[in-house]
């Protein structure tokens, strides 16, 4: 009789902005932990706030330890930030953001030990898994 054998690889979760627009901070954050703490990488439409990122990273301190196997997360984000634009564009562009948030962002968040390295220059992002 065979063994089974179960089967690892990568998980990617692809989640629109729209799932956690209407999440207070703490709630978007316990979203995004639960589907990472599942050995998923997720890959956002959109960025997080600031203050939400650093929330997310603090909270990932925290957990390493305590959680078996967990060693962190990493997160990059790549955007169309910067470059050649116009102040009509500038201010259309704040309006949008102002309006429904930063949309035209990718962010990708990952547990340590699944992602082994980011690398991020103005115009792609590598991502190395292990």
């Amino acid at each position: 009789m065979a063994k089974s054998k179960k089967l690892k690889g990568l998980t990617l979760h692809f989640m629109p902005y729209s799932e956690i627009a209407k999440l207070e901070t703490v709630e978007r954050i316990k979203k995004l932990l639960k589907i990472i703490l599942d050995n998923k990488v997720v890959i956002l439409q959109g960025r997080l706030r600031p203050e939400e990122e650093s929330r997310l990273i603090e909270d990932t301190m925290i957990m390493i330890g305590k959680i078996k196997g967990f060693k962190g997360v990493e997160l990059e984000v790549i955007s169309q930030e910067g470059g050649d634009k116009t102040m009509f564009d500038k201010l259309k562009s704040g309006l949008a953001k102002a309006l429904v948030g930063q949309q035209d962002a990718m962010t990708i968040i990952g547990p340590a030990t699944v992602i082994k390295e980011m690398k991020k220059d103005p115009r792609k992002l590598e991502v190395m898994m292990r």
